[in-house]
């Protein structure tokens, strides 16, 4: 395809996009910017978490970790359905029966303000890093098919992103973003299905599954060397602590659920989000299989977050792949960050600012509109360091290993909240929560130093037993009970 038609078609699904705000928007109030109204249908929510989940990282960077790392990382997929029953049947529960409209109004209630204030700052902080990361990679994509081409640098390419997500969302926030989740993650799924045909059509593959068996590539498990970052147990357990941090502990993907209308409309939303995210991951590994293939039979030789988007938009697969991946890839990318565009500005005005308590309805209106503005500019700005920051390696390992490190302290807060009776020194938290993190780090190096062990995306489930124990340092004589 050519570049001016790449961007024309960048144009009308952004048009779509805002026509869809447009239909969305009835009064642009707090109560539809943050809830939806709590009325949001289960289904739409499920299927569109699956994009939300997914995002670019996924869509570009999964299937380039199977040229080196076979299909180990489905270990952590099956570790993310225990996390997301864990979500289901714990987390779920304690945000309807408190009413949340910030899931990190629950550690006020439970530790007070400074817990509260900090645990709401480490979601900032691991949402903007995490957004930036995903949009980064797929702002280098559009950069590298399009802009270049047009002659557009890159901080223009990535202005005109954000810019774009701020236009349908400035006005009814999550309300909005229900529904074009629902479009994104249909275009998502249509580029993967479109892909594997097309693909394993030019291999002349019969059956896929016959073709996983007998490939020497196809592994999903790794019970060998307990000291890999590979390792089964590692990976599973990982898996299953980075669903319930990223998704359960995370106001960007709560923040969907909790404008269902029900507990039970919610939890059915959870179901079939896990059944069906299990099976996209898992083709998603195998569209990595097929790239790899299909890269050294046409003599291609881009590697990891390279490979998809070299093939795809290379011609050889026919003008039907290469629209399908365009739109994919933007729907990946904005489905992820439009929503995270949305919640962080939820967090920063009730979490942060308190803007339900301090100002009448017109004025957080006001507050909430500058404070979306204020994190699209940080947004951009973070992109741009990225450009020039970010090392050679998968975007999906550094985006994991990241959140090890600042979800960490929100693991352990959760379960030091949800599974003891003790209260702590509210204003020792924040210094717990900086410590867990640099404690983490330093012995995550040392191990693999003195003992050749990795922790991979394990580092998450360090971080939060130091979170843990720290609070167990701080607590206070007086016990409350626990909440579940």
């Amino acid at each position: 395809m050519q570049a001016y038609q790449i961007l024309l078609l960048v144009l009308a699904y952004f048009i779509v996009l805002i026509l869809i705000s447009f239909l969305t928007n009835k009064s642009g109030n707090n109560s539809e910017f943050f809830q939806a109204n709590k009325q949001s249908p289960w289904y739409l929510v499920a299927f569109g978490m699956i994009g939300a989940s997914l995002s670019g990282v996924t869509f570009i960077s999964i299937p380039g970790t199977v040229e080196f790392n076979s299909f180990s990382y489905f270990q952590v997929v099956l570790g993310y359905t225990i996390g997301y029953a864990v979500i289901s049947l714990v987390l779920m529960p304690l945000y309807y029966r408190m009413n949340l409209t910030s899931i990190y109004t629950y550690l006020e209630s439970r530790f007070g303000n400074y817990a509260y204030k900090t645990g709401a700052s480490y979601f900032i902080l691991s949402r903007i890093v995490g957004s930036s990361f995903r949009l980064f990679l797929v702002a280098n994509v559009l950069q590298l098919i399009v802009f270049d081409a047009l002659g557009i640098p890159y901080y223009v390419t990535v202005s005109i992103t954000i810019l774009l997500i701020w236009l349908y969302t400035f006005r009814s926030g999550i309300k909005t973003i229900v529904w074009t989740d629902t479009l994104q993650t249909l275009f998502m799924l249509i580029a993967l299905g479109f892909s594997i045909y097309y693909i394993s059509d030019a291999l002349e593959i019969k059956s896929l599954w016959g073709y996983l068996e007998t490939h020497n590539n196809f592994q999903i498990f790794f019970f060998e060397d307990y000291k890999s970052s590979d390792f089964f147990f590692k990976q599973f357990i990982s898996g299953m602590f980075i669903a319930i941090v990223m998704t359960g502990l995370d106001q960007d993907m709560m923040q969907k659920n909790l404008t269902c209308r029900t507990l039970k409309d919610a939890q059915k939303n959870i179901f079939w989000f896990t059944l069906v995210l299990t099976v996209v991951n898992f083709l998603f590994l195998l569209l990595g299989l097929l790239l790899t293939d299909f890269a050294d039979v046409a003599g291609i030789n881009e590697i990891k977050d390279d490979l998809f988007p070299a093939i795809a938009t290379s011609g050889v697969l026919g003008i039907s792949v290469a629209i399908t991946f365009i739109l994919g890839l933007i729907a990946a990318a904005y489905s992820s960050a439009d929503s995270a565009l949305t919640s962080l500005t939820t967090s920063i005005s009730i979490d942060i600012l308190d803007i339900q308590k301090r100002y009448s309805e017109a004025s957080q209106i006001k507050v909430r509109q500058y404070i979306h503005i204020i994190i699209s500019l940080v947004l951009i700005a973070v992109m741009m360091i990225f450009k020039y920051a970010v090392a050679d390696k998968s975007v999906i390992n550094k985006l994991f290993e990241f959140a090890g490190y600042t979800y960490g302290p929100l693991l352990g807060l959760y379960a030091f909240g949800l599974f003891t009776r003790w209260n702590v020194k509210d204003k020792w938290v924040p210094v717990i929560a900086i410590l867990s993190p640099v404690l983490s780090y330093v012995i995550s190096q040392l191990s693999f130093t003195y003992l050749k062990f990795e922790f991979g995306f394990f580092i998450l489930i360090l971080n939060g037993l130091l979170t843990f124990l720290g609070l167990l340092l701080i607590r206070r004589q007086k016990n409350q009970g626990a909440n579940f």
